[in-house]
């Protein structure tokens, strides 16, 4: 990020602890038990369609999709049933009593970096102390939908572990960017390279007196949830449920995440799709004409993405049913007024997602956002393979901008959800975390 976008008083108000990041024994792939670690490492869960899941868990039998999308055995071809959690938790401990997966002798904080043409991005993973929004430490910027948070909760409980991390992204500068530079001058722990044209490098860093020296300086800091709301609130609730349950203080009370220095690694911020299923893209058209501008997007993808990236028109959604692309825009401002609660501050109303959600989707396609019919997809040919298959349409959006995301934070105002796919994303697979350190 620019030093404008920092994220906001990254040194502000904090509860006792503060931001407590703590080293964790590891679990990682054996190298000489699978065809080679990129074949057996994927995207996070959530911008996986079925598409690349199938082809994931054909490039190793071992690839960690198996566990992060987990497919019944008994659920037919989709693998869909309530026997995938189980399944995940069978796989997970198979593997370990295979050797495939091994953990590591003594506990470490994990440099992690990743690099590529026009892409550098170095952080850190670790157990990260849980903590309620209102101590201001961990800021989110989005609600959360209770489904995805609900089926991560059944493969946290029935794996005991963090499969995946969060992002997390912080003001920093400090010592920790220190710490990270004098680790990676050295020969990394593994490293590959995936299918994305990334290379993945990790370094296990296991001198107490570099753990002492990160947690000295990122004790007073915030950090921004940049990629993960619903895995964080997942770490919540499984802790909520283990203290209900009377055991105590443990291993729940922390959160496998990298955290990103925004100043020696900015993050880049895209949008995050919508598809509307069983939604014929004429009616779609026709129900929103009478308060948005439609007008022609091209003729294939490539072209309607850059009429959206080019337009000056105001809220601009290109709406397609794969075969057909229209550019929505210019909504009638009182329309906008009148869907949008008064109450939100000005910058959450101008929000383009605010817009698609309360008043294209659920006022003219009479859609809320949790509908089971709506999708999220992080990638426009996803979306628009998705609404294909689903005899929908795809609504692609245009990137919020960075400083809106961390102002609105910084006010203690919650995005729509899915407003912003942050990344370069961590690599799941290089490092997962078991709930019994």
């Amino acid at each position: 990020m620019p030093a404008a976008d920092h994220v906001p008083d990254s040194s502000g108000p904090a509860a006792a602890d503060g931001l407590l990041v703590a080293p964790f024994r590891g679990l990682r792939y054996v190298p000489a038990r699978v065809s080679d670690l990129a074949a057996v490492t994927s995207p996070p869960y959530d911008v996986i369609d079925p598409d690349d899941a199938t082809h994931l868990e054909q490039l190793d039998l071992h690839n960690v999709v198996r566990l992060i999308l987990p497919r019944d055995p008994r659920g037919g071809a989709a693998g869909v049933g309530p026997g995938r959690y189980a399944h995940a938790a069978e796989l997970l401990d198979g593997w370990r009593a295979e050797g495939v997966l091994r953990r590591d002798p003594r506990p470490a904080l994990y440099v992690y970096e990743q690099s590529g043409p026009g892409v550098f991005q170095r952080g850190l993973l670790a157990a990260v102390g849980l903590h309620d929004p209102a101590d201001r430490v961990v800021l989110p910027h989005e609600d959360v939908m209770p489904g995805p948070v609900a089926d991560r909760l059944e493969l946290m409980r029935a794996t005991s572990a963090n499969l995946e991390p969060i992002l997390l992204v912080y003001d920093g500068g400090g010592d920790t960017a220190a710490v990270l530079d004098e680790v990676a001058a050295g020969p990394p722990t593994l490293e590959t390279t995936a299918e994305d044209g990334l290379t993945q490098r990790v370094w296990a860093v296991e001198d107490p007196a570099l753990h002492e020296r990160v947690a000295r300086d990122l004790a007073p800091r915030q950090a921004l949830i940049a990629d993960g709301h619903h895995r964080w609130a997942t770490y919540r609730r499984l802790q909520a449920e283990r203290h209900a349950a009377g055991q105590g203080a443990g291993p729940w009370d922390r959160g496998l995440a990298m955290l990103v220095d925004s100043r020696t690694s900015p993050l880049r911020v895209a949008a995050i799709h919508r598809v509307v299923a069983d939604l014929d893209l004429d009616t779609a058209l026709a129900d929103a004409s009478e308060t948005f501008t439609v007008g022609p997007a091209g003729d294939d993808l490539e072209s309607a993405l850059a009429v959206l990236a080019d337009t000056a028109a105001a809220h601009p959604f290109v709406v397609t049913d794969g075969a057909t692309y229209r550019l929505l825009a210019d909504p009638d401002p009182a329309a906008v007024a009148a869907a949008l609660p008064a109450e939100r501050p000005a910058r959450w109303r101008s929000l383009d997602a605010s817009v698609l959600h309360l008043l294209l989707l659920e006022r003219l396609w009479q859609v809320s956002d949790d509908d089971r019919r709506v999708g999220y997809l992080h990638d426009s040919g996803s979306a628009v393979r998705a609404a294909r298959r689903a005899h929908g349409v795809a609504v692609l959006m245009r990137p919020v901008a960075v400083s809106d995301v961390l102002a609105l934070a910084a006010a203690g105002e919650r995005m729509p959800r899915k407003s912003t796919s942050f990344g370069p994303k961590p690599r799941t697979g290089l490092v997962l975390r078991i709930l019994d350190d």
